[in-house]
């Protein structure tokens, strides 16, 4: 198993241990490029990145990312922009030997200058002047394609940021527009009454889309739901595909965008409703998508904040906050309480069972708890405090 580490991290499979391999060659090759005590290159590389310039597959990616976001923060602290420049970080001193011989070179120059005879054209016979001109005037021929290279060079920069900034800030606003378009029928063009949805080959459910997310389902139709808790950063929409890896970089747009989206486990079912629907988003250091879920650790917080509004597309949900645990990634053949294998619990006393694990791990005692045939909510997102370490948050339905 050492076999599969990587910059502190572990993986389970040699596909994730090659993508880290990766990852880490990426890394390497940016820091030999970029100098990090330069407050204009890291807020320009961290641009970039924000771009999907650089691409990660794996969490060594995501600290590394984590970290220059944190570098940018911190220069921009300061009153650093991209165009922020340190000077004489690097700058040698002159030898006491050194001064002396530059002296010594002025002198001589400055002596060779009071010797030196001026020199003009007229000294030069005919074709020497031609030729001098002709050199001449090729010099100013390659300043002036220098300068109109520079010029344009300089425009397709401007140009590029300005652009950047652009998609920027479209981002920023998407989601703040999406939960606008909640309930507005305007791109919907009419109301989606009973559509056909398949399951299984031998089955067939009429359902009925919310009215106030037809206008979303109709833009994309991976939409499951929406997430939002009072108070908070979480007002999402939650997306699900027939994988758990496309929305780690997409957003409801199906655009690139290394903040992802909140998915739901690829094999949860909202129709034929599992005991235990979980939900996956990034802890982005900024605060977006499930950033600041772990203020959950406070009791006081979790009490504050322990109504979860949780709607699918068919039906409308709340939850209250139950079990707010750390746990990790555990490989395959560790005999351990997975959480995000908990989805479907059998019997009774398979449900008992896990609700026990989880409040032996739980950081607080909320006071709820629940029973065979309650349905449940759970939030899911990386944490720092261990290798391959998630925190989590446990809801019952009770509306």
């Amino acid at each position: 198993m050492a076999g599969f580490e990587v910059a502190g991290r572990k993986f389970r499979t040699e596909a994730d241990y090659k993508a880290a391999l990766r990852d880490q060659a990426l890394i390497e090759e940016i820091k030999a490029n970029v100098d990090m005590e330069q407050p204009g290159e890291v807020i320009t590389l961290y641009s970039e990145m924000q771009m999907g310039k650089y691409r990660f597959e794996t969490a060594v990616g995501n600290d590394f990312d984590d970290e220059i976001y944190e570098l940018t923060q911190k220069y921009k602290s300061q009153g650093y922009d991209k165009n922020s420049r340190i000077t004489g970080k690097r700058r040698r001193k002159k030898s006491h030997k050194n001064k002396e011989a530059s002296v010594r070179g002025r002198a001589g120059k400055k002596a060779g200058r009071e010797d030196r005879k001026e020199i003009s054209l007229d000294d030069y016979d005919t074709d020497m002047r031609k030729e001098i001109l002709a050199e001449l005037k090729k010099r100013d021929m390659r300043r002036r394609v220098m300068v109109a290279l520079c010029t344009i060079v300089a425009a397709a920069c401007f140009g590029y940021f300005g652009v950047y900034y652009y998609f920027s800030d479209r981002t920023q606003m998407d989601y703040a527009s999406l939960a606008e378009l909640k309930g507005n029928a305007v791109l919907s063009g009419t109301n989606l009454p009973g559509m056909t949805i398949h399951h299984t080959q031998e089955e067939e459910t009429d359902l009925t889309v919310l009215e106030e997310y037809q206008t979303l389902y109709n833009k994309n139709k991976s939409l499951i739901g929406w997430l939002k808790i009072e108070g908070t950063s979480i007002d999402y929409p939650v997306m699900q595909t027939v994988n758990n890896e496309y929305y780690l970089d997409h957003n409801y747009n199906q655009e690139y965008d290394k903040n992802g989206s909140l998915f739901l486990d690829k094999d949860c079912d909202i129709v034929h409703r599992n005991t235990n629907l979980i939900i996956y988003g990034h802890h982005m250091k900024s605060g977006k998508m499930f950033g600041n879920l772990n203020q959950y650790s406070s009791e006081e917080y979790g009490r504050q904040h322990s109504v979860i509004q949780f709607d699918t597309i068919y039906e409308k949900g709340t939850y209250e906050v139950m079990y707010v645990f750390r746990s990790r990634i555990y490989n395959e053949d560790e005999v351990v309480f997975k959480y995000y294998q908990f989805l479907d619990a059998a019997s009774e006393k398979e449900f008992d069972s896990n609700m026990q694990e989880m409040a032996a791990l739980s950081l607080y005692d909320t006071g709820v708890t629940a029973s065979f045939g309650d349905e449940l909510l759970t939030l899911s997102t990386c944490d720092s405090s261990e290798q391959d370490g998630r925190f989590v948050v446990v809801a019952k339905r009770i509306e």
